[in-house]
């Protein structure tokens, strides 16, 4: 067991290296503490864990710069909780993610692209960091998505039984068709690339929405977004690409979150910076280096799995 002064230590270091730029004097104690007692090694190790699992810890500490010792002292008081919280229930995992998303019969880590066939001709590509189940029966095909996005392609059922996406803001029915579904925080994406889809809040089931062909419309469990156009090569992801076309920066670091193990943030100063290209989305380092060759950005690893893009 990990004393508390220790994961005091590796709460108070995480806070300082990520404050602000660090010097060389920083990252020299921070290696010096690191390597004085096996017990820091495996304090740090915990909290890169536990920033695996999270994608990201307290949102002021990740500030380029924390006004005051006060706002300090309690940036290192929310992640020391968090440590001692992961410690006492093993990673506290039934927090992060229910126990209906771990248990799912597909699921997909971070990074990951899975491919499956459906017992009716049909297909699903299951996006990055992923988790669903395929419920088919006499009278209906169900897929319920716990969380993460999925393209599917509808096949012709000789029984006519209907085709229906469940996530946790509603339901989405397909009208012999090719579309995906990105279940995400409170909101849900739906992008339809042939045929129709119907939409239904899952609080307001009398609502309903047709997208058509070439649109997608945000929904809740209460609202519907008013439809828009369907942006070229949406379903890049599936080839392993990330087509962008004049977005910003911070939006683009957003994204490559959803694809790459740990925390990536950027600066306010460089948040705003334009970005268009074509990305493999496999080699996410690779981008952070062509990014920095074209934009006046430096990428700074404070380890493997905590990146930050600052003003070069």
């Amino acid at each position: 067991m990990l004393e508390r002064k220790v994961l005091e230590a590796a709460a108070t270091w995480y806070v300082q290296l990520n404050a602000a730029p660090p010097g060389q004097a920083d990252h020299a104690g921070w290696q010096a503490w690191l390597e004085q007692d096996e017990r820091h090694a495996r304090a740090w190790a915990r909290l890169e864990k536990l920033q695996r699992q999270l994608d990201t810890l307290p949102g002021e500490i990740a500030l380029p710069a924390l006004a005051g010792v006060r706002t300090r002292r309690r940036a290192v008081a929310k992640v020391l909780g968090l440590l001692l919280a992961a410690g006492a229930t093993g990673w506290g995992l039934q927090v992060i993610e229910p126990l209906s998303s771990r248990l799912a019969q597909y699921r997909t880590h971070k990074g990951e692209r899975r491919h499956v066939h459906l017992a009716d001709g049909g297909r699903l590509e299951i996006n990055t960091n992923s988790a669903l189940d395929v419920l088919y029966g006499a009278t209906l095909r169900e897929v319920r998505l716990h969380h993460g996005e999925v393209l599917i392609q509808t096949a012709a059922d000789t029984a006519q039984r209907p085709f229906i996406v469940h996530t946790p803001q509603g339901s989405i029915r397909a009208l012999g068709t090719r579309f995906s579904v990105r279940s995400e925080g409170q909101r849900c994406l739906v992008q339809v690339t042939a045929h129709a889809v119907e939409l239904r809040p899952a609080q307001s089931p009398s609502r309903l929405l047709r997208l058509e062909a070439g649109q997608q419309a945000w929904f809740d469990d209460h609202r519907l977004d008013v439809p828009s156009p369907l942006p070229d090569d949406s379903d890049a992801w599936v080839r392993g690409m990330l087509m962008v076309v004049d977005w910003r920066l911070r939006d683009l670091v957003v994204e490559l979150g959803r694809y790459r193990p740990g925390l990536l943030a950027c600066s306010d100063a460089v948040a705003d910076l334009r970005v268009s290209g074509a990305f493999r989305l496999d080699d996410s380092d690779r981008i952070l280096e062509n990014l920095a060759t074209s934009l006046p950005i430096r990428v700074r690893y404070l380890t493997r799995y905590w990146v930050r893009i600052e003003t070069a």
